[in-house]
């Protein structure tokens, strides 16, 4: 039973057993298939690695040939480039061959011509360009070309052979590349066309030429007009041609050009005015000159230095600016405009400095306020044409000349005073008791100084030497006041003059005659003029109408009182016939004394004076001489005694016949334009043009 029971447990671990041992087959199977697979994959392995190694090379030689393509296509973009600028220069080369023959068949500045001088301009720059390129792009070209060179003989992508004459053509390139640049550059057509723009440049320059200059023409306004240098298309076609020198390093030949050429054209124009006179300009030749030739000379100057100014260097800096503005941001053009206006400037102001330096004369005075004047005029304008860093020095020079002008002006002036006070012990005082030569010049020198056309620059020029000598931060006096004490003290040393020439006289009446007739001309002739509003009424009738009537009254005194006391002589008998024949006879030989003094060495010139001083004297005389001859008549011989009619007849004639030289000249008016050498306002017949009396100048002030 128990054999039984055991029969199925057999069973199943017998076919386990089976099992077991067909699992165990399979395995062993499965085994030996491995080791087949291990074999077959050692194979197929060993055929990898074959063809490995044998597709190595071939990947290697892809690659090189893939960086030698990126090589020279790197190196052909750029050749090609400069083969396209080559092409660009040729093409170039044509065009401005044919330009060239064109401009020259044509002559002078039609516009015609003017359009095809900017073609040529324009065709130099694109040469120049393309130059440019060529220059830039052909050392990066044959550096490329040099990479792939190395990339074959280092890879050996091609053989030795190829690569010799690779290396041998690029040694050719290279140096036939700096061969050519640098004769495109320096000496090839560039160059040519270069040195014609610059004949061209000169030209035209040559050709922009000032108009009516001599004329001086003026607007409407008073303004000189200032003429266009050059129509809108030559100014383009300088200032094109301008650039383009400059863009090709010739900026200093563009200046050299310009400003030679504009220089000898501005002094050219200048040279129509004749300024012969500017050749002398040293004190020591100015001092030889004729006064006339002087005075010229000086009115010459201020005009031509104003419209020189005015139009001539206006033009010529509006022409700079437009042609050579745009060169180097601006800077170059002001210091062109100065370079031009440096010499013509400089003979100018060599004149007016030998005319300050020289003889501080008194009639120089005027012509030396007539430049001041100018001068100040044209002082704001001057130093807005002559504005920036570049013209500093000839508006340093500028405002030398006015320094120099005030310091002469004033110098003539005070000199003037000083040579009036020290004239007292020079010449003798006049023999007849008239006015002296030195007071007639002094009063109306002084007349003339503060008329309306002077007084305004010599108040300036007082003013100028107060804040010299006090400092700039010194309150000046005010321009009149500086004038009025000025010519106070002119007139105080005039006075002091007369005063010492009047205590010269040995005859009692003369001081008297000399004195009346001195200070009455100085007050009539004062009076109602600018001179006069200046010093006041008070002080002219204080200084001199007073003291001309004080010398009238003893005059009168001295010259007509002791016949007066004769007539008035009391006697103890009226009837007594000796003593009023006496008396009679003692008048009629003092009337008859008195008449010659006055027609022999008295003069009275002034015919009011005359006049005014005739009427007093019959006053004085006749009815006294009528009295005695009333009182006495009874006790006078028959005849004996002239009636009182005819003693005023007979004063009547000691006066109208004491004419002097000069006697009745009438009050004359000197008229006319500063520049033109007369004075205006109003100058007596003594006066004298004082911008025209050197002659005996010197006379009066010994």
């Amino acid at each position: 039973m128990a054999s039984q029971e055991d029969e199925p447990a057999i069973a199943k671990l017998e076919s386990a057993c089976k099992d077991l041992k067909a699992l165990l087959q399979r395995s062993a199977d499965l085994d030996r298939n491995m080791e087949k697979m291990d074999r077959r994959f050692d194979l197929i392995d060993q055929s990898l690695s074959l063809a490995s190694r044998r597709v190595a090379p071939l990947q290697s030689m892809a690659m090189a040939n893939k960086a030698l393509d990126t090589r020279i296509n790197r190196a052909v973009t750029p050749a090609l480039s400069l083969l396209h600028s080559f092409l660009l220069f040729e093409s170039l080369q044509a065009d401005i061959f044919d330009l060239s023959a064109r401009l020259a068949g044509e002559v002078g500045p039609s516009p015609n011509r003017l359009r095809r001088l900017l073609e040529y301009v324009d065709c130099v720059d694109r040469l120049k360009a393309a130059v440019s390129s060529i220059s830039e792009e052909g050392e990066p070209a044959i550096q490329k070309l040099q990479e792939v060179v190395e990339f074959l003989s280092r890879t050996k992508a091609t053989d030795n052979f190829r690569t010799h004459r690779l290396r041998e053509t690029l040694v050719t390139l290279k140096a036939l590349y700096e061969t050519e640049v640098d004769a495109m550059r320096f000496e090839g057509l560039l160059d040519e066309a270069l040195l014609q723009l610059q004949d061209e440049y000169e030209g035209l320059l040559q050709q922009l030429k000032h108009e009516n200059v001599g004329e001086a023409q003026e607007g409407g306004d008073g303004e000189f007009a200032v003429s266009e240098l050059g129509s809108e298309q030559e100014v383009e076609v300088l200032r094109r041609i301008s650039e383009t020198l400059a863009a090709n390093d010739c900026l200093d030949i563009c200046i050299d050009i310009f400003v030679k050429v504009r220089y000898r054209r501005a002094a050219k124009a200048l040279m129509r005015l004749n300024p012969e006179y500017l050749r002398t300009y040293t004190p020591e030749e100015i001092d030889e000159m004729e006064w006339e030739s002087l005075e010229t000379a000086i009115t010459l100057w201020i005009q031509h230095f104003e419209l020189a100014l005015k139009t001539v260097l206006v033009s010529e800096k509006r022409l700079c600016n437009q042609v050579l503005g745009n060169l180097v941001d601006g800077l170059v053009w002001p210091e062109c405009f100065v370079k031009i206006a440096d010499k013509i400037m400089a003979v100018f102001f060599r004149f007016g400095e030998g005319a300050a330096r020289s003889k501080k004369e008194p009639q120089k005075l005027f012509k030396l306020l007539d430049i001041f004047d100018s001068l100040e005029k044209l002082k704001a304008e001057f130093i807005q044409i002559f504005e920036g860093d570049s013209g500093s020095d000839i508006c340093t020079r500028f405002r030398e000349l006015e320094k120099l002008l005030v310091a002469a002006s004033s110098k003539v002036f005070w000199e003037f005073g000083l040579q009036i006070e020290g004239n007292s012990d020079g010449l003798p005082p006049p023999q007849d008791g008239s006015v002296p030569k030195l007071v007639r010049y002094a009063i109306n020198y002084l007349k003339y100084l503060v008329a309306e056309t002077y007084s305004v620059p010599m108040s300036k020029v007082l003013q100028t030497e107060q804040v010299w000598k006090a400092g700039i931060l010194s309150k000046p006096e005010s321009e009149e006041d500086l004038l009025r004490d000025a010519v106070s003290n002119v007139m105080e040393a005039l006075q002091r003059n007369v005063e010492s020439k009047r205590g010269r006289y040995k005859d009692k009446i003369l001081p008297h005659v000399f004195a009346m007739n001195t200070y009455w001309y100085i007050y009539m002739r004062t009076r109602n003029t600018e001179l006069g509003r200046l010093l006041g009424e008070q002080y002219m009738r204080k200084q001199y109408k007073v003291v001309a009537e004080e010398s009238a009254y003893l005059y009168q005194k001295q010259a007509w009182g002791s016949l007066v006391r004769l007539l008035e002589a009391k006697a103890d008998d009226p009837s007594s016939k000796v003593r009023a024949n006496a008396r009679m006879e003692a008048f009629l030989n003092g009337l008859e004394e008195a008449s010659q003094k006055h027609r022999s060495s008295y003069a009275i010139p002034d015919a009011d004076l005359r006049e005014q001083i005739k009427e007093a004297t019959v006053k004085l005389v006749v009815p006294a001489y009528a009295e005695f001859v009333s009182a006495c008549g009874s006790a006078l011989k028959v005849g004996s005694c002239p009636s009182a009619e005819s003693i005023q007849e007979l004063l009547s004639q000691v006066f109208d016949g004491g004419d002097r030289e000069g006697d009745g000249k009438k009050t004359r008016r000197r008229g006319g334009s500063r520049g033109g050498g007369s004075g205006g306002g109003a100058v007596d017949g003594d006066g004298r043009d004082f911008r025209r009396s050197r002659s005996d100048v010197s006379d009066l002030l010994i």
